[in-house]
């Protein structure tokens, strides 16, 4: 998804939604960046079969306990990972709590050690790391060869377009417009004689509703509000005052 104009403000809405993924991975060998683009190292070790594949991937579903990857862009002491793996520094790394929702078996090719899987998990999962831990506990290794994000919580990649589909004559049919992004959020509906007030960006009386939620007048999206003590205060306006 590629947020344009005012909906830049609302992409905080979607970056933390679980996620979906479509993976290939080549096992038999590890690589430095736990993918294709890395230095691969062969390993002695054969294929695992399907049926303990197929085993270990319950173990590797629910609440799980992730270490970053070196090359990722997580903070450690004021840095980027990537950038201390890039002098050959490995750093030492908390793990974070990830929640891998389903991880399913669609494929598998003994002959090139290759396997298909898809993915549903929170946001912050990183799918070579998931690949390369459920690689070890098998006694093997495994990195990424392919990856595409398949979907971010409600945004599908059905609901996307090819460069090629995108001409002057179809641009606008594929926009996705605003209040369609954070269409996840709870909504508050308010009178017409409210909208002035929520597009000067005024407080409103609470509404009772935890976390963010959407202020619409009809079809139209007025403002992202959140209920703070005893108000009710805009995170993002997008219709003028």
């Amino acid at each position: 998804m590629l947020v344009i104009g005012g909906a830049t403000r609302l992409s905080r809405y979607v970056t933390d939604l679980d996620k979906s993924y479509a993976a290939t991975a080549r096992f038999g060998a590890v690589s430095d960046t736990l993918d294709a683009e890395g230095d691969i190292s062969p390993l002695d070790a054969p294929m695992p079969d399907e049926e303990d594949l197929r085993a270990a991937l319950e173990r590797f579903t629910g609440d799980l306990l992730q270490t970053p990857p070196m090359t990722s862009a997580v903070k450690v002491g004021g840095e980027r990972l990537y950038k201390a793996h890039r002098r050959g520094e490995t750093v030492e790394r908390e793990s974070r709590p990830v929640k891998v929702h389903s991880f399913t078996l669609t494929h598998l090719d003994a002959a090139s050690q290759t396997a298909a899987f898809e993915i549903s998990c929170s946001s912050g999962t990183y799918v070579r790391t998931l690949v390369a831990d459920l690689a070890a506990s098998l006694g093997t290794g495994a990195y990424l060869t392919a990856l595409r994000r398949s979907s971010v919580g409600h945004l599908s990649i059905e609901q996307a377009a090819t460069l090629d589909e995108l001409t002057e004559d179809t641009l606008y049919t594929r926009i996705i417009q605003t209040s369609e992004v954070v269409a996840h959020l709870p909504v508050l509906t308010v009178a017409e004689k409210v909208r002035r007030g929520v597009c000067s960006g005024r407080s409103l009386p609470v509404a009772g509703i935890e976390g963010p939620y959407r202020v619409m007048r009809g079809d139209d999206l007025l403002a992202i509000y959140r209920d703070v003590g005893n108000e009710a205060r805009p995170e993002v306006v997008l219709c003028g005052g």
